[in-house]
């Protein structure tokens, strides 16, 4: 089959399609992901870390997956964290506060933490200060140290509650 015919053949079958995705990415011409909703020095930036972690490599403009970055997509490299809820809400008191240090190479259970730190109504004062209501449920303490990051936390029960006025 002549390329011609493909590419005709593709927009045939696309053509009442506004975007076109595949497994969540955005796809252009021919169904390949289309990068183009990223800044392209987003994309040059993360190329390059790609390439000091020998994940890629580059030839004559090309970019090529090495078996190491084979072998870091077959790994389980993004944690599925436990979700958790609340039966507070935003009327309790804000009496406990939060201080945690959670490295930075450890981003996505950063992220987790502080996402879970709001569904329990807590509200940032600063980047790794949060208030909330007291106490955290016993469960999601277990999980902390199953992650092992309840030694990068320390609480602290407030006489008063916390008030925004």
């Amino acid at each position: 089959m002549s390329i011609e015919k493909e590419i005709l053949e593709y927009l045939s079958r696309n053509k009442n399609k506004r975007v076109i995705k595949y497994k969540g990415i955005r796809t252009g011409f021919l169904g390949l992901p289309d990068f183009k909703h990223y800044k392209y020095q987003t994309l040059a930036n993360r190329c390059s870390e790609l390439k000091k972690k020998e994940y890629i490599k580059e030839f004559y403009g090309n970019y090529v997956i090495t078996s190491k970055g084979e072998q870091f997509l077959q790994s389980k490299t993004r944690n599925s964290f436990k979700k958790f809820s609340s039966k507070k809400t935003d009327h309790h008191p804000k009496d406990l506060l939060i201080i945690y240090d959670i490295p930075e190479d450890n981003t996505s259970t950063r992220n987790w933490f502080r996402r879970e730190l709001r569904i329990f109504h807590f509200i940032m004062i600063q980047r790794s200060v949060w208030v909330g209501p007291s106490p955290l449920p016993e469960d999601f303490k277990k999980y902390l140290k199953e992650i092992k990051i309840e030694g990068n936390f320390k609480t602290f029960k407030l006489a008063k509650g916390y008030g925004l006025k």
